[in-house]
């Protein structure tokens, strides 16, 4: 009788969550009343977590902006991909869809469009030193990927009329992000990304280059489910506003706008900054590195991965001064001038030992730094994950080698959507620890050198001055 019970139960709860979900009403006074349910993807072009853990995004806060002009909350519903968030806004289960959509005819025929909010082009991607197409027969002669949910398979098939060579492989699940990874790699030639994804991420993945675009500049917009045009005219009528004040423009510049601050730098520049702009800083890194434990070379490495060495760097998304620390991160850390090099460097080096100090005492040296220096660039939170994810995988979580194996997973759907930070560019910190340990390594061998030489020199001028001066015998006297 127990087992009957039992199995009615389970008949019965798997009944429920089969029940689809309950269809929204889009009346404003109902929105106002209950909230605003917003569609989008967990990805760095629309909504993410920030190293300080908050949510954050382009579509993040041109929403944002909007709630605020209905004075309503918002609640995101993060989806995997573009087919699902389409999907759920025909089932009325969202308010809106803010996932960088481009405006297409087919999209036109199914849901109710929103302001022209963000103009981008559809670029081919490739890497440097691999093929460079410029046109479509010569793209026509390469291996080239593309998500198979996308405008951009819908654009290539377009193309594929006047270019009937033209072939491409199609990936499902994989992000724009691993796309530029799989060329990186020299796994596939090419690939099609927005100018945006590709202006976002080119500073990390500096040995790719956009070769030529597929399309005219294309505008982004919100979708809304038909019949929803009370909502509709009134996101028209906040963009209205919103575009007057410039507003939606500063939300695009924040994220996208391109500042090569963080691209890979060349060896010999690297070297001749070392003798002309670190001696400027070098008391401040080791009065920092001995208040705070650490080596004095490495906080310099770490600040000039993240600014060159700029006292006045600034990234779009507001992270500014040599050490680069967001705002909230300053001022919990006492910092009031974050382009003042002394601040700075005294808060990031203090930032990094309270990291250190808030990972678990299992991790031991040489680990640990190299972890520290991984939250620092991604967040703790994501750290976190990635380690939840290497001890499932049957990894050590306390091993800088098994956990940066397991980082790049943090953009890849299938893992990011069950974690509690949700999406990361988590091949970022690997390539970021990369860096920052071969500036270090140069800098050691650099400054050694130096002293070598210093030393030489000293010994030289020693000999010089106790060498007896030679005795010169004048004739004719």
């Amino acid at each position: 009788m127990r087992t009957l019970s039992y199995l009615i139960m389970c008949l019965w709860l798997l009944s429920a969550c089969s029940q689809p979900e309950p269809k929204l009403a889009f009346d404003l006074a109902t929105i106002q009343q209950d909230g605003l349910v917003v569609l989008t993807r967990n990805a760095p072009t629309t909504y993410y977590i920030n190293r300080d853990e908050e949510a954050v995004g382009f579509e993040h806060d041109t929403i944002m902006d909007f709630a605020r002009s209905l004075n309503v909350p918002v609640h995101f519903k993060l989806l995997g991909s573009n087919k699902e968030i389409q999907d759920a806004l025909t089932a009325k289960q969202g308010h809106i869809a803010a996932a960088g959509f481009t405006r297409l005819a087919s999209r036109e025929e199914r849901f109710e469009i929103g302001p022209e909010y963000y103009q981008v082009e559809q670029q081919v991607v490739c890497r440097r030193s691999g093929p460079a197409p410029t046109t479509l027969e010569d793209l026509a002669q390469v291996s080239l990927l593309v998500s198979s949910a996308s405008s951009y398979h819908e654009r290539l098939q377009e193309l594929q009329q006047e270019q009937p060579n033209l072939e491409w492989q199609t990936a499902l699940f994989l992000s724009p992000e691993q796309l530029l990874e799989k060329v990186l790699e020299e796994e596939v030639d090419c690939t099609v990304v927005d100018s945006n994804i590709f202006a976002i991420n080119q500073r990390y993945f500096p040995e790719l280059v956009d070769t030529f675009a597929i399309s005219k500049p294309q505008p982004q917009v919100w979708l809304m489910p038909k019949g929803a045009t009370e909502l509709r005219d009134a996101v028209k009528q906040w963009y209205a506003e919103a575009h007057k004040e410039a507003r939606t423009t500063l939300y695009a510049a924040r994220y996208f706008a391109h500042v090569d601050i963080f691209d890979y730098v060349d060896v010999t520049t690297f070297k001749k900054r070392i003798n002309n702009l670190l001696p400027q800083y070098e008391d401040i890194f080791r009065q920092a590195g001995e208040k705070y434990d650490w080596d004095w070379r490495l906080l310099a490495a770490v600040a000039y991965q993240e600014s060159h060495w700029n006292p006045n760097a600034r990234s779009p998304t507001g992270v500014r001064g040599m050490m680069m620390l967001t705002n909230n991160t300053a001022k919990e850390l006492g910092v009031t001038n974050r382009l003042d090099p002394q601040q700075s460097i005294d808060g990031g080096a203090r930032y990094l030992s309270q990291l250190r100090e808030r990972l678990p005492d299992s991790i031991q040296e040489p680990h640990r730094t190299w972890i520290t220096l991984a939250a620092y660039n991604i967040g703790l939170g994501h750290v976190y994950d990635a380690r939840t994810l290497t001890k499932n995988i049957g990894l050590n979580p306390d091993n800088w080698f098994d956990l940066r194996t397991v980082l790049p997973k943090l953009s890849q759907p299938q893992y990011y959507r069950n974690l509690r930070y949700g999406y990361a560019r988590g091949g970022e910190p690997v390539h970021f620890l990369a860096r920052i340990r071969n500036y270090e390594d140069i800098l050691h061998k650099q400054l050694d050198q130096q002293k070598e030489q210093e030393k030489t020199d000293q010994q030289n001028s020693n000999i010089a001055g106790t060498k007896k001066p030679t005795q010169v015998k004048l004739s004719g006297l």
